[in-house]
């Protein structure tokens, strides 16, 4: 049988330009950036404003801010300055124990004020969030007077009040 011999045959490749098809960039529409809304120190949200507009969530977040302030300042006061630091102890028997129903009322306020600073922390949370000012049962507007008379209310009167009905229930049990 003959011999076959494998001829290598030079291939030459050219390399073929291939024009890249030109992608259009859609650029992002421009959004005018908001400017941070400021409000004077007299302001007063109105019935008459968008309920829950950004007007209304920076006043009750910077009353709220003040009010947690205030809070820890007197509970500083309290702790470190005030009749908490009496050590002295007397002889008489009556001193001691209104010495010890003092200490143990301040106590009570003061436990008090940090569940209510855990309580506003809460209230700025939901102003993180976006639901400050609605029901947590119902998501109805509370209402700006309640608010502005209890900045961390959470619920609307008739939630509240169904709420302390269970309560009260259930402590009865």
């Amino acid at each position: 049988m003959p011999k076959t011999t494998k001829v290598k045959k030079k291939v030459s490749k050219t390399k073929a330009k291939v024009a890249k098809p030109k992608v259009k960039t859609v650029s992002k529409p421009k959004v005018a950036k908001k400017a941070p809304i400021k409000i004077s120190k007299n302001y007063l949200p109105k019935d008459t404003e968008k309920y829950m507009c950004e007007k209304h969530k920076i006043f009750f977040r910077i009353k709220l801010t003040e009010w947690k302030k205030d809070l820890v300042k007197a509970n500083n006061e309290a702790l470190y300055h005030g009749s908490m630091d009496d050590n002295s102890v007397s002889a008489d028997v009556v001193d001691q124990a209104s010495s010890y129903t003092d200490k143990n009322v301040e106590m009570k306020a003061i436990n008090r004020q940090i569940k209510l600073i855990s309580e506003i922390d809460k209230a700025l949370g939901r102003i993180r969030v976006g639901i400050y000012g609605y029901c947590l049962d119902t998501a109805e507007p509370i209402g700006l007077k309640r608010l502005m008379a209890r900045p961390i209310a959470k619920y609307t009167i008739d939630a509240q009040e169904k709420h302390e009905k269970n309560e009260k229930v259930h402590a009865d049990d």
